[in-house]
């Protein structure tokens, strides 16, 4: 009778032996994100002035609320708030009242936040190309496929999740 070999049990799903998801996202986005603010520091724009003039620039022509950047964005209103108020005292969008909501406003793209994503998207665009080159060519779609959906599970668990104080 051939001996039996134990396998010893997998660390549990936090242990620091093992790949933990949280430390792995931070690392990456941290990283992620200083290489980007360096690249673009020459223009007076963050990272995430960036992302708003982006879902500005991929969504409806005649604007967005704040509530919808905010959402696209996975942020909180009070940063977008300030975000929007700083974009637009730079030139790069104007904020217009809402046609149907006397309580919103929609924000739009002006010329200036147009020219501006068009040159810091070449930026960012040469930035994600140079990082993903760590990953064989043939696995890079399926990796960013999956990170989206461990993103859309996050952001799931987030709604799920109740609020403080509630």
């Amino acid at each position: 009778m051939a001996a039996r070999k134990h396998s010893k049990p997998a660390p549990p799903i936090d242990s620091p032996d093992r790949r933990r998801l949280p430390p792995l996202l931070r690392r990456a986005w941290y990283g992620l994100n200083q290489a980007f603010r360096r690249r673009i520091a020459h223009t007076g724009a963050t990272p995430d002035q960036f992302t708003a003039l982006r879902c500005l620039t991929e969504a409806d022509p005649k604007g967005i609320t704040q509530g919808e950047l905010t959402q696209m964005m996975s942020s909180d209103p009070n940063t977008i708030a300030s975000l929007v108020e700083r974009m637009e005292a730079a030139g790069w969008v104007e904020r217009r009242p809402h046609e149907k909501d006397r309580r919103a406003y929609r924000i739009r793209l002006k010329a200036s936040g147009k020219h501006l994503y068009l040159e810091l998207r070449q930026l960012a665009v040469e930035l994600q190309a140079g990082v993903l080159t760590v990953l064989p060519e043939a696995k890079r779609e399926d990796f960013l496929t999956q990170l989206a959906a461990v993103a859309d599970a996050c952001r799931e668990a987030a709604e799920q999740s109740p609020k403080r104080g509630k």
